[in-house]
């Protein structure tokens, strides 16, 4: 996989100015099966940026080309029969794809022969997958609240582990190999534990209620935690300080992501109009897109400051894809 080509960090100055000529792409998915049986669940952006999943309620997973935004150019992978509740890219190789389903299985994928090479039986409904940066790990988790290791490239499951508490997201810290997993809890909790073994070793009382969402800055200098507090929270990962709290969310924070560069920290929700892009280092509100719905996932380009999200019965939009010049 040839190495990502970046661009300049914007300064927080001028960042509104240049977002907000960005202009919005469109991608109607066709395979929609009636009035708001097309929810996207999940949005994932390839480690390139040159393809974006998408994850739907009525079961679709399919695959863009933020470039070529006809559904003719996109490429749908068939095979879950219940609606796909999470993506996730394996970090080292651009074309491999694991999806995880409430049909109970976890599916890999090669997206450049559209073919599924492996399904692993979960044991229960799926819910969450996260992927660990050297691609050797997949830690998926069940919405009874136990979690499935599972072993890359040989896609062996190890024994499921259940746990005392609601597990809603998991993220693996970028070690190599895999030592460091945070897991999300219904108490408001960051848990970091122990890899493979899950034993704790610090915890965030980051939310006053559920914590349902995180995610690491591409630095791995903050992490972002999202609840039903309406609340993003910004960690120092250096010395696991609570640095700075967001609130101009309006329902539960869904998904949170970082800019490419880290700079800017942006949060979905399922309630209220419009995305609200803050400086991470400020904490100041710099940028806010306008969006007809809520829109409950949010996924940034990897090297571009281009923004992925889902909301409306239209689909997935990304602001940038169809016009701007960062």
């Amino acid at each position: 996989m040839a190495p990502p080509a970046y661009r300049r960090p914007i300064p927080k100055d001028r960042f509104s100015a240049a977002f907000s000529s960005l202009k919005t792409q469109t991608y109607h998915d066709p395979a929609s099966r009636g009035p708001g049986s097309h929810t996207i669940r999940t949005i994932a952006w390839n480690p390139t940026g040159h393809l974006i999943a998408t994850g739907s309620a009525d079961r679709t997973l399919r695959i863009w080309n933020p470039e070529k935004p006809q559904v003719k150019n996109s490429t749908e992978l068939r095979g879950h029969t219940g609606a796909i509740e999470r993506v996730a890219w394996n970090p080292v190789k651009e074309a491999e794809l694991a999806s995880v389903s409430s049909d109970g299985t976890c599916k890999f994928w090669d997206v450049r022969s559209k073919t599924c090479v492996e399904t692993v039986q979960l044991g229960g409904e799926g819910l969450t997958i996260s992927w660990s940066a050297d691609g050797s790990a997949v830690l998926v988790g069940r919405k009874d609240d136990t979690l499935i290791p599972i072993s890359v490239p040989t896609y062996s499951a190890s024994s499921p582990l259940p746990q005392a508490t609601q597990t809603n997201q998991t993220l693996f810290a970028p070690s190599t190999p895999p030592t460091t997993i945070l897991l999300t809890t219904g108490t408001g909790s960051v848990v970091i534990a122990t890899y493979p073994a899950l034993a704790p070793l610090h915890t965030l009382y980051a939310h006053t209620s559920s914590c349902s969402t995180l995610a690491l800055s591409p630095s791995g200098r903050y992490l972002a935690t999202g609840g039903s507090d309406a609340l993003i929270t910004l960690w120092d990962t250096t010395d696991w300080v609570c640095r700075r709290t967001l609130g101009a969310m309006v329902g539960s924070v869904r998904s949170v992501g970082f800019s490419w560069d880290g700079g800017y920290v942006v949060g979905g929700s399922d309630e209220g109009n419009g995305l609200e892009i803050a400086h991470v280092e400020t904490g100041e509100y710099v940028c806010k897109v306008e969006t007809s719905a809520p829109a409950t996932c949010v996924a940034w380009h990897p090297t571009r400051y281009w923004l992925a999200y889902s909301g409306d019965a239209m689909g997935l939009k990304i602001v940038g894809a169809a016009g701007g010049t960062l």
